[in-house]
């Protein structure tokens, strides 16, 4: 146990930094070193230095970049995830490989900075602020166990049902095991998860990849359509609106709600207000509260609402905020969303 001078326990973070270039090491290392709850207790070069790093100094985070020498960061996840569970927080380039680290295991990432002093102070604050919140993830329990019973069809897909989904960290793998159950006719399907500009061009691209529902990066005025999916642009708030018959989203430059732009609460607001009790509210895995209110207005609208369960949360924050205050009509392990929320749409709740 690290103790301070004083021989009390030191309840600090440790942080392991993994990065090929020195200077960033050192930088990041010296910039983390000023918060008070934080400890950089090693850095290295490669994933060979950190695998041994790992098992003297038994770090509670590490920050990972992604390209790396030797072998790239995905893959050592990949290896040591199953062996030694341990949050990490990737450092990745604007690619899409930042969510194949995340499919690996890492609970978050962080944009690589442009090189500026201002760029790289603002990349430090953020990752301090994911490192907090990674400590307290649960990466032992993260094993996948997918609905192996997609549901086929919810009887026709309705355009007078939208179902809002909302989540932070852990959230992108979730949303993906959500809607990876849901059938091509299911009603439209609107998203909201804390991720940077350009990454949810990236992450609804994936989706749309691999889901049986169409996925795009909404764009204002998009319409909601049975059979299509739309996630909210990293820099805007998104709001449902209805014109003539037809639900449509608008998207908007607008001040962070509850820390975050987008935010769930936004998109929740606006489902309560203008869809009523023919919504249904998920909420999933992630720190704060944002989405809570605005799930407990959908409920009281009439809507359905599904909150994810402690134990298959990554971070049970959001979900347990709107559990606690009444939000949620049913609890549920993650695997099982994708059905409950079916049953709730073609009218067997």
């Amino acid at each position: 146990m690290n103790t301070t001078d004083r021989g009390k326990p030191d309840r600090r973070i440790k942080v392991l930094v993994v990065d090929d270039s020195l200077l960033f090491r050192e930088t990041l290392a010296r910039r983390m070193g000023e918060d008070r709850g934080i400890v950089v207790v090693g850095t290295a070069s490669d994933v060979f230095s950190a695998r041994d790093m790992i098992l003297d100094l038994e770090p509670d985070v590490m920050t990972l970049d992604v390209e790396m020498p030797k072998m790239n960061g995905i893959e050592f996840l990949r290896r040591l995830m199953p062996q030694y569970p341990l949050p990490v927080v990737v450092v990745s380039a604007a690619n899409e490989r930042v969510f194949d680290a995340l499919d690996a295991g890492a609970v978050d990432f962080v944009r690589k900075p442009d090189g500026s002093a201002r760029g790289m102070e603002a990349f430090a604050g953020e990752l301090i602020v994911k490192i907090k919140i990674a400590s307290m993830a649960k990466v032992g329990q993260r094993k996948r166990e997918y609905n192996q019973d997609p549901v086929n069809s919810v009887g026709g897909g309705s355009r007078d049902v939208v179902v809002a989904i909302g989540a932070s960290t852990g959230g992108t793998e979730a949303i993906y095991e959500v809607v990876r159950g849901f059938p091509r006719d299911m009603p439209g399907v609107v998203i909201v998860q804390h991720m940077p500009p350009v990454f949810t061009r990236m992450y609804a691209n994936r989706l749309n990849d691999n889901c049986r529902m169409e996925a795009k990066e909404a764009e204002n005025g998009d319409s909601i359509l049975p059979g299509r999916i739309l996630v909210a642009p990293g820099d805007c708030q998104m709001r449902v609106r209805r014109r003539g018959n037809l639900y449509t989203v608008e998207c908007f430059q607008g001040p962070k709600v509850n820390g975050h732009c987008p935010s769930v609460d936004v998109l929740f607001d606006s489902v309560a207000d203008t869809v009523g009790a023919k919504a249904v509210g998920i909420i999933l895995t992630g720190m704060g509260y944002d989405g809570a209110k605005g799930l407990m207005k959908m409920r009281r609208s009439g809507a359905y609402t599904v909150g994810q369960d402690e134990e298959s949360s990554v971070v049970y924050g959001m979900p347990k905020v709107a559990y606690d205050i009444g939000a949620v009509v049913r609890q549920s392990p993650l695997r099982n969303i994708s059905q409950v929320v079916c049953s709730a749409v073609s009218g067997s709740r």
